[in-house]
């Protein structure tokens, strides 16, 4: 097969002759080409995870199929999910981070009084955009800076906030693996009572 070009593209004209005389040449540089040009142009979107949890005060109040209807709506997939009943011991280590906090012993009494719906959500960018869909940590302030989100629509104040989302990747790597055994969790979490998985 050879290809004639019109004009002063005699040069490329020979180029394209050689890569139809040699079809492993363009077969092999094809990927590389196509992968090039998403990362120049910017169009490549790298799929991340994020931990994603409706509280016990979510649950009791029939939100969780509400709060996965704005989350599907946002473009996230749910890839996996599970109810989950914590016991004190699984609740203290989930929020270690917060042990010398002085709301620390409320926030156990209100994360073991119920059952909760944990979540992995996919999408670019899925860390910061979980966190802006559920808005400021305090419902109240999520009233007036982000009346749209999900903390605004179903939470009530600043422990009583209806969601969870991490707050980093690595955070997201850490919540994930602590729920989700599938995600090759490094070591034994304490025995938390697990109710239906979904």
């Amino acid at each position: 097969m050879v290809l004639h070009c019109v004009g002063g593209g005699g040069g490329v004209a020979k180029r394209i002759q050689l890569l139809l005389r040699f079809p492993w040449l363009w077969q092999s540089l094809l990927p590389l080409l196509i992968i090039a040009s998403f990362i120049i142009l910017g169009e490549a979107k790298w799929v991340e995870r994020t931990f994603a949890m409706v509280k016990p005060d979510g649950v009791r109040a029939n939100h969780s199929d509400a709060i996965k209807e704005q989350i599907q709506a946002a473009s996230f997939t749910i890839i996996s999910q599970k109810w989950v009943h914590l016991n004190e011991s699984a609740a203290i280590t989930f929020y270690a981070e917060h042990s010398n906090r002085a709301f620390f012993p409320s926030l156990i009494d209100f994360m073991t009084s119920g059952p909760v719906l944990a979540m992995v959500l996919e999408k670019p960018n899925a860390v910061a955009e979980w966190r802006s869909l559920i808005g400021p940590t305090d419902s109240q302030q999520a009233r007036l800076d982000a009346p749209d989100s999900i903390r605004a629509r179903y939470g009530r104040d600043k422990q009583n906030n209806c969601v969870h989302g991490s707050d980093s990747q690595e955070a997201a790597a850490r919540e994930i693996s602590f729920f989700f055994d599938e995600y090759h969790q490094s070591e034994m979490k304490p025995d938390a009572k697990y109710d239906d998985e979904l």
